[in-house]
């Protein structure tokens, strides 16, 4: 019998890449290329300046004479004047005393009220948990502006006008919801486990808060400290309206003295500028380490 021949079979060949496309070289998925590079460092650049730029013409403005004040030179005739003057010849030291009472009452009572705020609605469900978070949300969406106004009636009612403590009551309706809201996304990420170890050992649940979950919530903690005393230390407008006479002003009210109506010494507001700045640098250099994960808390679920 005729024997069957089967048809062979052929692989179809591979096409060969071509020599532009074996000498393209192809970039690593998300490299940036030459001119990117570029422009990214060069943005950077020029936000680095614009930051730096201010708080440089103070440092500098600070150490010049009144009649060089806005001259665009370096430091011709080094002075320590404007320095001399603010110390010694205004009440900037009642104004640092001032300051210093009331942030530091603004910061102990903020963090506190902050704390055990955030940890009741992080833990607990009780009726009108849901409206007072978004009641301490909308009080964020009013300016300054309208509530000046409104506050100061109530102090004045309160009999609290010219009075620090008025101050600190202004400055915690700033300070606490905010930190409030930051201090609960905090506490989510810190486990229920603990609290329930803690009420096995016999804490209630404030012990069970104290003992427990404070000491694990410091980079909260940090950053709620540092947030209620840059609120009470740089705040203008309620210290302004608020408070009357040289020797009952804050730092922010006393700033306002130099330049008026009435009077421009320059020198002298960046002098007073430049130490107001000095304990504001060294909080921060205390609390850094824990801004980024104070600050990023809650972002993420795990």
């Amino acid at each position: 019998m005729p024997s069957k021949t089967t048809p062979s079979k052929t692989t179809p060949s591979k096409a060969l890449p071509s020599k532009t496309t074996a000498s393209k070289k192809v970039r690593p998925r998300g490299e940036r290329g030459p001119l990117a590079s570029v422009a990214l460092h060069t943005t950077l650049l020029i936000a680095s300046l614009v930051a730096v730029l201010p708080p440089l013409w103070l440092l500098v403005t600070s150490f010049k004479p009144q009649s060089e004040a806005f001259s665009t030179a370096l430091v011709k005739d080094f002075t320590l004047g404007n320095y001399d003057h603010v110390l010694n010849d205004t009440k900037f030291l009642d104004w640092v005393l001032n300051s210093l009472f009331v942030v530091g009452l603004t910061t102990v009572i903020g963090v506190f009220i902050s704390a055990t705020t955030g940890y009741a609605v992080s833990r607990f469900r009780f009726p009108g948990m849901r409206p007072l978070m978004w009641l301490l949300l909308i009080t964020q969406m009013f300016p300054v502006a309208v509530l000046i106004v409104p506050l100061y009636n109530l102090l004045a009612s309160m009999e609290l006008l010219n009075q620090p403590m008025g101050l600190v009551l202004t400055y915690l309706t700033i300070a606490v919801p905010f930190s409030a809201w930051m201090m609960k996304g905090y506490f989510d990420t810190i486990p229920v486990e603990i609290d329930e170890a803690g009420r096995v050992d016999g804490l209630n649940p404030f012990g069970t808060f104290w003992r427990l979950i404070m000491p694990l919530a410091k980079p909260g903690l940090a950053v709620t400290a540092f947030y209620s005393f840059i609120t009470g230390w740089a705040e203008v407008a309620y210290a302004s309206a608020f408070m009357t006479g040289e020797e009952n002003l804050t730092l922010a009210g006393g700033l306002q003295t130099f330049v008026n109506q009435y009077t421009s010494d320059w020198g002298s507001l960046t002098a007073a500028a430049v130490i107001v700045a000095v304990p504001a640098a060294v909080i921060f250099g205390f609390v850094q380490r824990h801004l980024v994960s104070g600050l990023t808390a809650g972002a993420t679920k795990s």
